[in-house]
C-alpha cells in the first residue's frame, strides 16, 4: 500500500502556491520543532488547524477496532496535513506522528478559512489537495483489496516507491527508512511476514540491500509479481 510513501512529488504542496499566498500562510503560521514520535493530532480529535511539514517526515495512520494499525502514507516536506478535516469541520480521520525530528508549521482553522475567503487561488489549491487525497486513498484501497497475497502487496509497495521515470530495465535504488513492522502496517500484514518476504525477494534476486539502501535490479521482474 501507500505508493507515495517515499516519493510524494505528485501531491499538492506549499511550493505550488504563488509567493504572495505562500507568504500570507507563513505570516499566520507558527513553526515548531518536534522530536521523533510526537503526535501532531490524533484520529477522532476535533480539528484545530492544518499542519505543514517543513522538515522531516510524518506518518499518517489509522487504528482498527481490533487494535491493529494501518499506515496510510509517509508525508514529506512541503505537504499539508489535516486539510479535509479543517475545511469540513469533521474530526481528524487519521493520526499524524513524526517519523524523525521535524519542523512543522501550524495554521489555525479560523486563519485558513479567512485566507481562503480572501485568496481564490488558495481555495483552488485546497480543493485540489483534498481531491488528490481522495483519489490517492481510493487507489490505495483498490490495491489492497485486489492484491491476492502479501507478496503482491509488498511488490506493489516497492514498485510504487520507485521513481516513475526510472529505467525499468536497469537497477534503481532508494533509501529504506521504514522498519519491517512499519512496512507490515502499510500492507496489512505482520512484521514476521515482511521479513520472510524480504528474504525471499533477496533469494530470487528481486532486491538487494546494503544497510538502509535498497536496490531493485529489475523493475520489470518486480512488476511481474503484480497481477491485478
Amino acid at each position: 500500500m501507500a505508493t507515495q510513501a517515499i516519493n510524494n512529488s505528485q501531491n499538492k504542496n506549499v511550493c505550488d502556491l504563488p509567493p504572495v499566498i505562500a507568504g500570507a500562510l507563513e505570516q499566520e503560521a507558527v513553526t515548531t520543532t518536534y522530536p521523533t514520535g510526537a503526535v501532531l493530532f490524533a484520529e477522532g480529535q476535533v480539528p484545530r488547524g492544518i499542519f505543514i511539514v517543513r522538515r522531516g517526515r510524518v506518518k499518517l495512520s489509522i487504528c482498527g477496532s481490533d487494535g491493529r494499525t494501518l499506515i496510510l502514507r509517509i508525508v514529506e516536506p512541503g505537504s499539508p496535513l489535516g486539510v479535509a478535516a479543517v475545511v469540513s469541520g469533521r474530526q481528524y480521520e487519521a493520526t499524524a506522528e513524526t517519523q524523525e525530528p521535524s519542523e512543522i508549521s501550524f495554521l489555525r482553522q479560523s486563519d485558513l478559512l479567512r485566507l481562503m475567503r480572501v485568496h481564490g487561488e488558495l481555495t483552488l489549491w485546497v480543493t485540489q489537495h483534498i481531491s488528490q487525497d481522495y483519489a490517492f486513498t481510493c487507489r490505495e484501497i483498490r490495491d489492497l483489496i485486489l492484491s491476492d497475497s502479501a507478496t503482491e502487496k509488498l511488490a506493489r509497495l516497492l514498485v510504487g516507491w520507485l521513481d516513475q521515470n526510472s529505467d525499468s530495465k536497469h537497477p534503481s535504488q532508494m533509501k529504506l527508512a521504514l522498519t519491517h513492522e512499519e512496512i507490515g502496517q502499510m500492507i496489512g500484514t505482520s512484521r514476521e511476514t515482511v521479513s520472510r518476504l524480504f528474504a525471499g525477494f533477496k533469494k530470487q534476486r528481486l532486491i538487494q540491500q546494503s544497510g538502509s539502501t535498497l536496490v531493485i535490479p529489475s523493475r520489470i521482474a518486480l512488476e511481474s509479481l503484480i497481477t491485478a
